[in-house]
């Protein structure tokens, strides 16, 4: 407790403040019809207005930057500290590719996911980083990725997906946590490709395990900390053990020792096996002469986030869009139609209108809704706004995707159209035309710019091919009204996605 000391005086300093203020005026949520740009008061910043607006804080700062001249807003916190959102393409660039070294996960960044990720590759900067995300890199080539989609990703489908949504096409008012489905489907995916490990996840029980609980508990708790007004709150709870602290450190227990028996049981297997029959991802890293079992541990757990909560993310917004947008389903199921009932790598590939649709979905409801960086030195942003050394800078993807002198005035529509273009005549095949990827950041850009981005789409498209020629997914009518998006470290629709699954009917020509 002895070195909190120094934090404890302005933390008794600060809170009667808050109380005055607080007690002064009550705190009403912002209004959509009259956003405005956030009052700073001395001392506290723009905390109150923080508070009113915490139950949809991704969509209160979307809404502030996207009125803020250049897209860009220094926003003040609690004793002094400032941190700057974007969502200018420009600011993306500098901060991302031209000024990368300047622009890192800073101590702020690391020190408050560290319990959680370690120094996993979404945690860790410089030679750390780069080795990771060297040896990961030979797991996304064309023959990984062809393996993935051709065994992988189809045994999940045929052997587990597939059967579950037959069952429930069967009976009557049977109802599905349709995001709860495609999370397991995912980390079952990402757990035989990185590791060579099959938690079998998915099965018709739906057991929710004592590990996807912790983990999901440890990724909520853990992105929470970046959300109280001083970091020292945490840090004393961390310390005293007590409340939701005490709560993350049995979650990260529970995550470690998951983790932890993967690497054993590799590490076993390697022993065993003078040559594997196929070299994973967790398999590299253990031959390269990193296999501290802790530092390894970090990796899987950083992989388990990428692969299990991204995906299983998009799809589910892109089911619930498909739902609102009769016409787009429509296309797509005119498309796979068009392939083999069971397509291959090359027919996966070639799903153009699909993939446009996953883009477009993705544009409106990313799966990473914000990130940051810290800056190394001061700078000075394109737009004129200065960065002070350790100011943190976040770049907003969910503003992004609506910026309407981007995308135009109809950003809030769902058309998949904006993304491809006709080859020379309207009865020619539609061509995709991609974004460049600091106007549309889904994957990060620049050199952290995502490894797994073409496996992440074959796995949606295959999983939309395989779900949508057999099956309509119905959302339960609550659901007509707009579901709460909100964000953790990666973004989820709040409450699950409650479903009905009901045979497709075939087409006329079929």
């Amino acid at each position: 407790m002895t070195e909190m000391l120094p934090y404890l005086l302005p933390l008794f300093f600060i809170f009667p403040i808050l109380l005055f203020f607080l007690r002064k005026k009550e705190i009403a949520p912002s209004s959509s019809c009259s956003i405005t740009l956030p009052k700073s008061y001395p001392l506290i910043g723009s905390y109150l207005a923080i508070k009113a607006n915490a139950h949809r804080r991704i969509q209160w700062f979307s809404d502030i930057v996207r009125i803020s001249p250049a897209a860009t807003l220094t926003l003040n916190h609690p004793m002094g500290r400032q941190q700057v959102i974007t969502a200018n393409p420009a600011t993306v660039q500098h901060i991302l590719k031209t000024h990368f070294s300047n622009y890192q996960k800073g101590a702020n960044f690391t020190g408050t996911l560290s319990d959680f990720l370690g120094t996993g590759i979404f945690n860790t900067n410089g030679d750390t980083w780069k080795f990771q995300r060297q040896v990961a890199s030979h797991e996304f080539n064309t023959k990984s990725l062809r393996k993935f989609v051709e065994h992988v990703v189809d045994s999940e489908l045929t052997n587990r997906l597939i059967p579950i949504l037959t069952s429930a096409s069967t009976t009557k008012n049977q109802v599905l946590d349709f995001q709860d489905i495609l999370q397991r489907f995912a980390f079952d995916n990402i757990c035989k490709i990185a590791f060579g490990f099959d938690p079998e996840y998915l099965t018709p029980s739906l057991d929710r395990s004592k590990f996807v609980r912790a983990f999901e508990q440890a990724n909520e708790i853990s992105s929470k900390r970046f959300r109280v007004p001083l970091p020292i709150i945490w840090k004393m709870k961390r310390q005293l053990g007590i409340g939701s602290e005490k709560q993350l450190r049995e979650a990260v227990n529970e995550v470690r020792e998951f983790a932890k028996n993967i690497v054993r049981e590799k590490k076993q297997e390697m022993k065993e096996k003078a040559s594997l029959e196929s070299v994973d991802l967790l398999s590299r890293f253990l031959s390269s002469g990193h296999s501290d079992e802790d530092f390894v541990t970090d990796i899987v757990i950083s992989f388990i986030l990428a692969g299990k909560d991204t995906t299983s993310s998009a799809l589910t917004w892109f089911f619930w869009l498909l739902w609102k947008n009769p016409r787009v389903e429509e296309e797509i199921v005119k498309e796979i139609r068009e392939k083999p009932e069971v397509p291959v790598y090359d027919d996966v590939k070639e799903m153009v209108y699909t993939h446009a649709a996953l883009c477009e979905s993705m544009r409106l409801y990313p799966p990473v809704a914000m990130d940051s960086k810290e800056a190394m030195n001061d700078d000075v942003l394109p737009d004129g706004t200065v960065v002070k050394k350790g100011m943190v800078v976040i770049y907003h993807v969910y503003a992004m995707g609506r910026m309407e002198n981007v995308w135009g005035s109809d950003w809030a529509e769902f058309r998949p159209e904006r993304w491809l273009e006709r080859g020379g005549s309207e009865s020619s095949k539609w061509r995709f035309v991609g974004r460049d990827s600091f106007t549309y950041p889904v994957f990060q850009a620049g050199p952290r710019i995502c490894l797994g981005k073409e496996m992440a789409f074959l796995q949606m498209k295959r999983l939309v091919a395989g779900v949508l020629s057999r099956f309509t997914v119905v959302p339960l009518s609550h659901l007509a009204e707009h579901p709460n998006f909100i964000s953790f470290l990666t973004s989820q629709m709040e409450g699950g996605f409650p479903v009905t699954i009901h045979p497709r009917l075939p087409s006329p020509s079929h």
